[in-house]
């Protein structure tokens, strides 16, 4: 069972992973700055005071760290560090770059430098990366300025949204209906464009979006 000391000493822990204060976590969540202060834990006569449901809600979901995570840093690996991974930096690439040659192998994956990086809190996929939208020609589902999370390794299923790379190298964002053995229908995101089915014979890579930074 969690005590009192468990849950204070993982917030702290929290804050700790992302470089950050408590009271920058909280201002983070959009809270009091003065939520997880030191003089928040215990009332006048004493008595153990736990933080809220609600605004351990807020942190984890500004921070992007489940509560399965947060529970576990509650808790020691063997070696005495923490068993989970609590955020990384990964490959930020625009996607005019994306359409160039020498930034993707034919999985997908990341290769090679010139980009750069953006930190992914929670992170436990080592092959994620980011690509920055610029303009709004995938309006309004996609806007300028978005971050899209991409995860070469996640299995893609009806209704995921996708990036998708061809041979002639044009990237685009779309939804996956089906695959069949000879090609991939995709919905479009924008209103009025029409929906694509394109051969797996002209298709580089396909990777699923997993998050979406606005």
């Amino acid at each position: 069972m969690l005590s009192h000391q468990d849950i204070w000493a993982a917030l702290d822990k929290l804050a700790e992973r992302f470089s950050m204060s408590p009271s920058a976590i909280a201002r983070q969540a959009g809270l009091d700055p003065t939520t997880f202060n030191k003089s928040k834990r215990s009332s006048s006569d004493g008595k153990a005071r736990w933080p809220s449901t609600e605004s351990l809600s807020k942190v984890l979901g500004a921070l992007g760290v489940s509560f399965e995570d947060f529970a576990a840093l509650t808790s020691k690996s063997q070696s005495g560090r923490l068993s989970i991974p609590m955020g990384a930096n990964v490959p930020l690439i625009g996607l005019a770059q994306a359409a160039e040659t020498g930034y993707f192998d034919s999985s997908g994956y990341p290769v090679g430098e010139g980009w750069d990086e953006v930190r992914i809190p929670g992170l436990s996929d080592d092959h994620v990366f980011a690509l920055q939208v610029n303009g709004d020609a995938m309006a309004p589902i996609l806007r300028d300025g978005d971050r899209v999370i991409i995860s070469p390794n996640a299995n893609i299923g009806l209704g995921d949204r996708v990036i998708l790379k061809t041979r002639s190298s044009e990237v685009m964002a779309k939804e996956f209906e089906k695959m069949n053995s000879q090609s991939v229908s995709l919905l479009s995101l924008k209103p009025n464009t029409p929906d694509r089915e394109i051969p797996l014979k002209d298709i580089k890579w396909m990777a699923r979006i997993i998050w979406v930074s606005q």
